[in-house]
């Protein structure tokens, strides 16, 4: 792993970001309501991160292009939907960043806690169903990246409800 720049959320002029990433899954999800819940406690900002990954036509230019286009709009529509999720269930005046990156999921991740020093704590949601917690988190909390990981990893079970986020968070 990299060295990474010290962690600055709790110095003057700087708060806590907390690093959701943001996809169609559906375990994302409980970690939003968790990350809101938390940031809510205890103050802060969600920073919601959709990663476009290289497509396998990307040495076609056009193609490529059109690939960039649509994962964005794609982007824009989920954070404008978890948006208002979170409007909707109470968390209207927890404050939000929106970052779209290219790459592979752990790269961008990586690559985002490394250029903002206020991001302090990743949430991801396992999924519930019977293959598995998720890759993300296979690869980051479980594997062998994850002693060396620059900042603390919270997973949040993609089968809680609301009410039992709001009880944990």
């Amino acid at each position: 792993m990299t060295s990474m720049k010290p962690r600055r959320s709790f110095e003057a002029g700087h708060s806590r970001k907390f690093l959701l990433v943001v996809d169609e899954s559906q375990e994302v999800e409980s970690a939003l309501y968790y990350t809101a819940s938390r940031v809510q406690r205890s103050s802060g900002t969600i920073v919601m991160l959709y990663v476009i990954e290289p497509g396998e036509y990307q040495h076609w230019m056009g193609v490529r292009q059109v690939q960039l286009e649509e994962e964005t709009t794609k982007a824009k529509a989920l954070f404008r939907l978890f948006r208002r999720k979170l409007n909707l269930a109470g968390f209207e005046d927890v404050p939000s960043e929106e970052v779209i990156r290219e790459g592979t999921p752990a790269e961008a991740i990586v690559q985002q806690i490394g250029e903002d020093e206020d991001v302090a704590i990743l949430v991801l949601g396992a999924a519930a169903d019977a293959k598995g917690p998720g890759p993300l988190v296979s690869s980051l909390a479980a594997g062998t990246v994850a002693g060396g990981f620059p900042i603390p990893i919270t997973i949040v079970p993609g089968e809680l409800s609301l009410e039992e986020i709001k009880a944990l968070a």
